[in-house]
């Protein structure tokens, strides 16, 4: 099967293009298509130029962030995450982004009538009202087209053409969607997840909290 997935995000970090009121969420798309022998390709991305997430990541472990992703009210490049609410992420691709930003917001909350524009819910603000996240899921099954194993076999030949293709000088490898993560997570299921001090940290203060064993005193 392939499949396709968007989501209204929990908070909203976009604006419209060339305003300033935070009506759109980062909204993420994915989309994964199966593969034969290759890993299946696994798009998932936000319309914004980087999630939320990574610039609480960032925050978290005392980095800046690279200039593109976030602009203050005054038009200037927000580098610092810890001032993140002083501006909002950057759309991927300019207007088109915002455009894609809002028909997944559209696909994903509206038509479920689900929180979309000013009722998201801000959930690193609120902890306590329900977000109603929006979601839409399409499911396509390659059976209708022709034969599946056909399709697979197509799908790994274009894999290993555009793995195989002439590269810019300089560039070691050329990935596809979901690769990186695929071999990730092949790594970190045989050696485990690397986690920052300061996230391992906040675990351990929120475990004391809740009463229940540390991280750092259940690790081997």
């Amino acid at each position: 099967m392939i499949g396709l997935y968007f989501a209204v995000g929990n908070a909203n970090h976009l604006p419209p293009w060339g305003g300033l009121s935070m009506l759109l969420s980062t909204n993420p798309i994915a989309a994964a298509i199966p593969a034969g022998e290759e890993a299946p390709i696994v798009l998932d991305m936000a319309t914004t130029v980087a999630a939320y997430g990574k610039v609480k990541a960032k925050a978290q472990r005392g980095e800046m962030m690279p200039e593109g992703w976030m602009m203050d009210r005054l038009g200037q490049p927000l580098l610092d995450p810890k001032r993140s609410e002083e501006g909002f992420l950057l759309p991927i691709g300019g207007y088109k982004g915002y455009g894609l930003a809002l028909v997944v917001g559209l696909l994903a909350g509206t038509l479920n009538g689900a929180a979309m524009g000013k009722d998201v819910i801000d959930f690193n603000q609120d902890v306590h009202s329900v977000t109603d996240t929006g979601q839409a899921i399409a499911i396509i099954d390659p059976a209708a087209f022709g034969e599946v194993s056909h399709f697979k076999q197509q799908v790994d030949v274009l894999i290993r053409d555009i793995r195989n293709s002439e590269r810019i000088p300089g560039v070691d490898r050329i990935w596809l969607p979901g690769e990186q993560s695929h071999t990730r997570r092949a790594t970190y299921l045989r050696e485990g997840i690397p986690l920052p001090g300061a996230l391992m940290q906040a675990l351990d203060r929120l475990s004391e909290q809740l009463k229940v064993p540390t991280l750092s005193a259940t690790a081997p």
